[in-house]
């Protein structure tokens, strides 16, 4: 097959690696200048995806675009029509990501309740609406490449904390100069998500469940970073995909959409309460799901492509991520002094570009070598699998520690709170079958 992969900053840098490992034809578009030398030495890049569309198409009903990012929908909806097999999302699926009203009114529309929301341009505007109705919010931005580590989720239900954030956030911005921001209510309970793919008409199964560890130390202490590490489930996901996504298959269907899509959710006693879309791959996520995948990529891929069956193969219990991350990870600032070109090894001396369960990120093969490359110092993710969320963390820790990067850095604790507590909490609320 061929696939031709494009995004703003490679991150499916390990999915094109393993599809090339298996035989497959790949080039790869990087869009920012920024991110063009991870796994440079390991892939095939061109510079003008455009020049490559004959090429996909004399590959026929297997030639695939692989889309990155939720940015580039309107461009995948025109490539569709013009014949081309486009995996990725849509511009309805950018929209419902990037815009969190029209997410929040997709929600509502199928019937599910959602928390108190507030849009707003000027921090300022901002900390007049706290000040007037104090209370505990998280604010969110309204675009879906966003840095994660600019949200922030308010610690008091006084709403000091968050008058504080705003008012530093705004202390260096131009009074006529809009920040497309919200303020939501904030609910507390299980942080769950669940996700499927969608072949732009149904639905493929199973649907999968995760618990994404966002904040950079053990504990949840520190940075939101996006994702520091998750443990993901193919089974007991049924009642949350009835209550959650089977509904939003109508609204997928007239969008146009092929691709993954998750919604973060909390749970409670109260219900279900979605909190924002992904319409997208997951990034780590899909490295992680791999890891119970029972057939490649590929295969996963011709099934939502040509619809002759709606479920695909997958392992019983958990898989673990644990992200690799040297400093200034989750920054950018000081990277090229800090930690830009150090080796990357193993410690009984394999290659780590060839580990199956390594999935690295920013990384180039300089030589003989490989050595950390990229923006912000992301190494990969190791994972693991096993019967508990304990023992899947265990595998990934496994291999981990045998990562050897000057300074590497990652969290120990994926799973804890889900094996002790989390999981049966969600039992007895009703929302995880078998």
């Amino acid at each position: 097959m061929r696939f031709l992969g494009i995004g703003q900053t490679n991150d499916l840098a390990a999915m094109y690696r393993g599809l090339m490992r298996r035989g497959h034809e790949v080039r790869v578009h990087v869009e920012d200048p920024a991110y063009r030398d991870i796994f440079a030495g390991m892939l095939n890049f061109t510079e003008d995806w455009q020049a490559e569309l004959g090429w996909l198409r004399q590959a026929g009903h297997e030639g695939v675009i692989l889309f990155e990012s939720a940015s580039h929908g309107p461009l995948q909806d025109s490539l569709r029509r013009d014949g081309f097999q486009v995996i990725g999302g849509s511009a309805l699926g950018d929209q419902l990501e990037g815009d969190r009203d029209f997410g929040q009114e997709a929600f509502r529309s199928i019937g599910l309740q959602t928390a108190a929301q507030y849009r707003f341009v000027h921090h300022a505007d901002a900390i007049a609406f706290v000040e007037k109705y104090p209370g505990r919010y998280v604010l969110k931005l309204n675009d879906a490449n966003a840095e994660r580590t600019r949200n922030y989720i308010g610690q008091m239900d006084s709403g000091q904390d968050m008058l504080a954030y705003l008012a530093l956030c705004g202390a260096g911005q131009d009074a006529d100069a809009a920040v497309d921001f919200v303020l939501m209510q904030h609910v507390s309970g299980v942080e769950v998500g669940v996700g499927a793919y969608f072949n732009g008409h149904d639905f493929l199964s199973p649907a999968c469940i995760d618990f994404e560890h966002k904040r950079f130390f053990p504990g949840d202490l520190g940075e939101l970073t996006g994702e520091m590490g998750t443990i993901v489930s193919y089974r007991s996901s049924e009642a949350l995909f009835r209550k959650v996504l089977a509904p939003l298959a109508g609204v997928l269907r007239d969008g146009g959409y092929y691709g993954y899509i998750n919604v973060n959710l909390i749970v409670n006693e109260e219900g279900v309460w979605p909190l924002e879309f992904t319409s997208r791959f997951g990034y780590p996520g899909y490295a992680i799901c791999e890891a119970l995948h029972a057939e490649p990529w590929e295969s996963v891929f011709m099934a939502m492509l040509q619809r002759q069956r709606k479920q695909f193969s997958t392992w019983p219990g958990f898989a673990a991520g644990v992200v690799l991350t040297v400093p200034p990870f989750p920054y950018a600032y000081g990277y090229e002094t800090l930690s830009k070109g150090m080796p990357v090894c193993m410690a009984d001396g394999s290659a780590a570009h060839e580990q199956p369960s390594l999935h690295l990120a920013e990384v180039a093969l300089r030589g003989q070598q490989l050595v950390t490359s990229g923006v912000t110092g992301y190494v990969g993710v190791a994972t693991g699998t096993g019967d508990t969320p304990a023992e899947a963390n265990r595998a990934a820790l496994e291999l981990a520690q045998t990562v050897v990067v000057p300074n590497l850095r990652y969290r120990t604790d994926i799973g804890h709170a889900v094996e002790n507590g989390q999981w049966q909490r969600l039992h007895q609320l009703g929302w995880l079958t078998g």
